[in-house]
């Protein structure tokens, strides 16, 4: 495994611990009786997302690095901390959306290995059902918020995240260019 691949798997696996901890405490705190369970999976889900890159790491022979930056922190710089539960959920449907995106363009790369193709594989069953769990929450809180500005929220998210996905791949492009052969 070259550094880069070692690099991108521990970029994955920081994205879903990161996820795990911001759900996990949603979870904890969460005044939304509805949404608990749904939310509580999500974070068992991102979790146990981090234990399969550990574990695909694991079977590539390397160990994961220890990366102080998220995917999500970069979000969070770019739109603030959400003021509502429709705020988190519709940030949450765009960032599900360029996970899944992500996984599916890496997950055809030409030679990847077993492993990581497995690890694709399991992980997105789960985020289908995550993309699908809050695109349902956002439409049954439509009647709360307004249709009109939760849908104001997506397209400004879908922006932000244009903006942030940008912004890493100009400055991960060299290790992605390592990965897909290839700029992205």
């Amino acid at each position: 495994m070259d550094e880069n691949q070692r690099w991108i798997l521990s970029f994955y696996r920081n994205s879903e611990i990161t996820g795990a901890l911001f759900f996990g405490r949603l979870a904890q705190y969460l005044p939304y009786d509805d949404l608990r369970a749904d939310i509580t999976r999500h974070f068992a889900d991102e979790s146990q997302h981090a234990r399969y890159w550990t574990d695909c790491l694991a079977q590539l022979g390397a160990t994961p690095l220890r990366l102080d930056d998220a995917y999500q922190d970069r979000y969070f710089e770019a739109i603030g901390i959400p003021a509502n539960i429709m705020e988190i959920l519709a940030i949450t449907k765009v960032f599900e959306a360029r996970v899944i995106r992500q996984y599916h363009q890496h997950s055809k790369v030409e030679g990847l290995e077993a492993p990581v193709l497995q690890t694709f594989e399991k992980i997105m069953t789960d985020e289908a059902w995550h993309l699908k769990w809050v695109s349902g929450a956002l439409e049954n809180l439509k009647p709360k918020f307004g249709a009109e500005k939760v849908e104001a929220r997506l397209s400004h998210y879908r922006k932000i995240d244009a903006e942030v996905y940008a912004s890493v791949l100009q400055e991960y492009d060299s290790r992605l260019a390592g990965i897909f052969g290839r700029k992205v």
